[in-house]
């Protein structure tokens, strides 16, 4: 069955990505909206349109990229509803293959980072709400390992609070009208009639949790691949 939520929780995630900053000590340059200005500089070239400023991407442009980037290939049409938002809110956040291998950990299926038919087929044989909590939570684990490349130190004790109030929002654990990727994501998969809308937040929770392997490496050849070129 074919569940198509991005447009549902694409807000959601937006609401901790920020607009546009162009900060000198950034070695990822310009970013917008989370996208950061080599990316958008490739999927311009992909498509055959000029090099501008990521100031200025759209947000079909912003879209397209998320979308092809993230929550295809993590199958989001695919999984249950709120199980789907859980695993790409930490796809964009920590990266593709991390999300995929943690929630193929808590499945009990080989943990190759691509999710395929095996996949979806022992998520679907666990309750939602369980394999959603789970993630969430070994999610929090990882990020309180995470550790600066250069100096080695915890970032937890500099981004910690604005992670966890993405994950887990104001209150730990599932809380119904809460904030969380956990209480969203639960709301969502129980068919709830009523979500709070996204608050734009300002609090770190966008800061890239992406311990050793670097977010972005190998970015330009994924689009190449995508776009066929």
């Amino acid at each position: 069955m074919t569940r198509e939520n991005f447009s549902i929780v694409q807000p959601w995630v937006l609401a901790h990505e920020g607009g546009y900053v162009n900060n000198r000590k950034d070695p990822g340059g310009a970013t917008n909206m989370g996208i950061i200005q080599r990316t958008y500089d490739a999927y311009r070239k992909l498509i055959g349109l000029a090099r501008r400023s990521v100031r200025y991407i759209t947000p079909t442009e912003r879209d397209t990229i998320y979308k092809t980037q993230f929550w295809d290939k993590v199958l989001g049409d695919r999984l249950p509803s709120g199980v789907d938002y859980a695993v790409y809110d930490f796809a964009v956040n920590s990266g593709v293959k991390r999300a995929s291998e943690y929630l193929q950990r808590i499945v009990g299926v080989r943990q190759d980072g691509i999710i395929g038919m095996e996949t979806l087929a022992a998520v679907e044989a666990m309750p939602a709400g369980e394999v959603i909590e789970r993630l969430c939570r070994d999610r929090i684990a990882f990020m309180k390992r995470i550790r600066h490349r250069r100096t080695n130190a915890l970032l937890w004790k500099t981004f910690g609070k604005g992670w966890t109030r993405r994950v887990m929002g104001r209150w730990e654990g599932v809380q119904e009208g809460d904030h969380g990727v956990i209480d969203r994501a639960t709301m969502l998969a129980n068919k709830a009639q009523l979500i709070p809308a996204p608050k734009i937040l300002k609090d770190g929770s966008g800061a890239r949790a992406n311990g050793p392997s670097s977010f972005w490496a190998g970015i330009i050849s994924a689009l190449r691949a995508l776009f066929g070129r």
